[in-house]
């Protein structure tokens, strides 16, 4: 399982994104929402915020990702529960949110909107959503993807199409080369410039 954390200031647009029904979205959890019509859904998002009109960015936005797999494992109770438990352990709690299912990709996935305006704290948010991720997939007996070796190339986007170039360059010289010099001197022929930080007075 891997997340992406988004944040925003409009819920018009994420609830319009997440709900889309070009997407196949099927809405498979929520709380705190009117749930008869999507812009309604919206409107009890908006109304919420305004009662704390002193938090700026108020939507949460998370999409949960799993590997093709363990498609066969991922029922829509199954993913509402896991998208529970990773909110749950976030700190994401007591407040209004939406877990929509798409089915745009081949690989399944979710996407979480919920309500900032408690001040729910980022504080390290990705650092420990990508712990919570490793725990939950663990626990659940998911399939741990290779990271880097499942990219979609051609769908990156900068700065991350740049650093899966370099990944892919390094991967290839380091099988080649034995000693750093040798290393730093083939990197230098394909222009990757490589600058070492120090810390201490060491």
């Amino acid at each position: 399982m891997i997340a992406k954390i988004m944040k925003g200031s409009g819920f018009k647009g994420v609830i319009n994104y997440i709900l889309d029904p070009k997407k196949g979205t099927e809405l498979i959890d929520s709380s705190g929402v009117r749930t008869d019509s999507i812009s309604h859904i919206a409107q009890s998002f908006i109304d919420q915020t305004e009662l704390n009109p002193r938090v700026g960015k108020v939507v949460g936005h998370i999409s949960l990702s799993f590997s093709v797999q363990d498609s066969s494992k991922l029922s829509n109770k199954f993913m509402a529960q896991m998208a529970r438990e990773y909110m749950e352990k976030m700190g994401i709690k007591d407040t209004q949110y939406i877990i929509g299912r798409h089915f745009d990709k081949e690989h399944p996935h979710v996407h979480i909107a919920f309500n900032r305006g408690k001040t729910i704290s980022d504080r390290n948010d990705r650092f420990r959503s990508e712990k919570i991720c490793k725990e939950l997939t663990a626990k659940y007996g998911l399939y741990f993807a290779d990271g880097k070796e499942n990219v979609k190339e051609h769908r990156l986007k900068e700065p991350d199409k740049t650093k899966y170039e370099i990944y892919q360059v390094l991967k290839a010289e380091i099988t080649r080369c034995r000693d750093w010099k040798t290393l730093l001197s083939h990197l230098e022929k394909q222009n990757i410039d490589v600058r070492f930080k120090y810390k201490g007075n060491s």
